[in-house]
């Protein structure tokens, strides 16, 4: 999710469309986030590691 959220947000700035750089943040906080719960060892949803 986190190369996901680089991806849109580099293509939001490139090409000038604002809605890809809000979800291109949205996606990579999203990921961050659930990087870190994932490293502390919580289970989210049931899954311990999203890959």
């Amino acid at each position: 999710m986190i190369v996901l959220g680089l991806i849109l947000l580099i293509a939001g700035i490139l090409f000038g469309i604002p809605i890809l750089t809000t979800v291109g943040v949205i996606v990579l906080i999203a990921g961050a986030v659930l990087m870190l719960l994932g490293a502390t060892g919580r289970p989210i949803g049931g899954r311990s590691h999203y890959y």
